[in-house]
């Protein structure tokens, strides 16, 4: 209130002091009143209205069909987990950007270790010195999101981008948006979907001089939030973590429908027919499934111990797991993706897919050399010196998981499961083009039964087609948490891979 205001009940009138009226201190207080409610209910307007604009923005999803964060692993062992490792609230509340324990984070807990790496490098991304303003981040996580029709992560980086000071018009769609902006959507594509194609053409273009140009510090930092948010929609569908409950949204609205599949196909599969995994179901005991694997792995040691493969044998290895990964994916996968409309605002030519490396008749395309651009000599210092300590914190997260280990195998214990999680990793590499000289590739046929390799391409290559029953169909007799471990590890492989190819392509440019 205005001090020289004489209406104001914090300012006594001439001759009023002294006087001990109950008259005047009931007028006072009644004004007072009138002013705190009047303020009160602008403030109460103004939330509302808020509060709608943010709800307006999101991508309309259904209610979960199940209970927890996730519709594929039963609640109370996610609860179960949370509930024993106070140090996940304490990594929530330090490393956070929504402030409170989401679905992604309760299931990740599983792996609280794992965890503490992932929320570190995400909050560094999103909230720590860095070359793009706040709301870009989070514009590129939406944009990086759309990419596989994700409305858990659209949602959560709607609210994050207003949080932050984005404009609200942004969200109506890439028509409103910044033409640099707008100029991120080739590569987005990309690496998403297709990124060997990734050339220092596409590079020159987004830095080349001009009012809408990036700089190589903004553009890493842009290419590691696209990868980022690629890699966790992988995650968000592998694991079926469910939307977020909102108390102030109504069970009116309406499914997303991607290609003939909605959200509600998460947990119960409807008209899904595959073959190449009907075929596994019922016909092999898993008890006799889990021993059949031990049993590899311990031949797969004596024979690495007794011999070693030539170089020529690893390459012919390597190209027949390539050309067998063709035929992983049965006809289920063949239509094209439809976008629905409240996604693609975000992207464009919203068609553009995973198609295989090494497709038939399309022999041209050069394997990547792990060896010739890695990680640890190449990617890691680039990316470092443009984006000054984000390198040290991905580097932590990928030793982090694919070195995790806690020697079980479901009721096995003292178990080295190094050669799985290897074969793990390096799958996804292969089905990305990406080789490595001193792998034998025939251990990933020796150790990944086929149901898991549906599982693995469906999650890292086309995710939001990713179906309960394919999570039940392999390692049946496995724990949740282990198959929790397998969605990290297949996040952060497909996370280093397009990494890779765009950092590759960058150190082109430059030289």
């Amino acid at each position: 209130m205005d001090a020289k205001n004489p209406d104001s009940p914090f300012v006594k009138s001439p001759g009023e002091e002294g006087i001990n009226s109950s008259t005047t201190l009931k007028g006072s207080t009644d004004n007072l009143e009138s002013a705190f409610l009047c303020c009160s209910g602008l403030c109460m307007l103004a939330i509302n209205l808020s509060h709608r604009r943010v709800l307006e923005k999101r991508i309309r999803v259904s209610q979960p069909s199940t209970r927890g964060p996730s519709a594929f692993i039963p609640e109370k062992e996610v609860v179960q987990a949370n509930t024993v490792d106070e140090r996940t609230n304490l990594l929530v509340e330090e490393y956070s950007t929504s402030g409170r324990l989401d679905n992604i984070t309760q299931v990740m807990s599983l792996h609280a270790q794992y965890l503490e790496s992932f929320l570190r490098s995400q909050f560094y991304m999103l909230r720590m010195d860095g070359p793009l303003p706040l709301p870009y981040r989070h514009y590129i996580a939406i944009m990086a999101a759309a990419r596989h029709q994700c409305s858990y992560l659209i949602n959560m980086h709607v609210d994050e981008f207003l949080k932050t000071g984005g404009i609200a018009e942004w969200l109506n769609g890439l028509e409103y948006v910044p033409q640099r902006l707008k100029n991120l959507n080739e590569i987005n594509k990309l690496l998403a979907h297709r990124p060997w194609l990734i050339t220092k053409d596409h590079i020159q273009k987004l830095v080349k001089t001009g009012e809408n140009n990036w700089s190589l510090p903004e553009l890493v930092h842009a290419v590691v939030l696209l990868a980022h948010y690629h890699a966790l929609a992988s995650f968000v569908f592998g694991s079926g973590i469910n939307p977020e409950r909102d108390p102030d949204t109504s069970n009116g609205f309406r499914l997303i429908s991607v290609n003939n599949f909605c959200v509600c196909d998460l947990a119960n599969d409807n008209n899904i027919e595959n073959a190449s995994l009907s075929s596994n179901f019922g016909i092999v005991d898993s008890l006799s499934e889990l021993e059949a694997l031990m049993e590899r792995m311990k031949r797969l040691q004596e024979e690495r111990e007794d011999e070693e493969a030539s170089q020529e044998e690893m390459t012919t290895r390597f190209e027949k797991e390539k050309k067998e990964s063709l035929f992983v994916v049965s006809r289920a996968f063949d239509d094209d993706i439809v976008s629905t409309s409240d996604v693609s605002r975000y992207i464009e030519d919203p068609g553009f897919g995973y198609k295989d490396f090494a497709r038939r008749g399309e022999e041209h395309l050069p394997t990547f050399r792990a060896q010739d651009y890695t990680w640890e000599n190449h990617g890691f210092s680039l990316v470092n010196r443009l984006y000054s300590d984000i390198g040290h914190l991905l580097d932590e997260k990928f030793r982090m998981v694919y070195n995790l280990t806690y020697n079980t195998m479901a009721t096995h214990e003292d178990v080295d499961t190094t050669m799985l999680r290897r074969a793990l990793f390096n799958y996804v590499h292969c089905m990305f083009g990406i080789r490595y000289d001193d792998y034998d590739y025939g251990e990933v046929n020796q150790l990944l039964e086929r149901s898991l390799k549906v599982y693995i391409k469906t999650v890292t290559c086309y995710p939001e087609r990713t179906t309960k029953r394919m999570y039940d169909s392999y390692w049946r007799q496995f724990k949740h948490s282990e198959k929790v471990h397998v969605n990290l590890l297949l996040m952060e492989a497909r996370m280093q891979a397009e990494l890779l190819y765009a950092l590759r392509a960058i150190t082109r440019h430059l030289t």
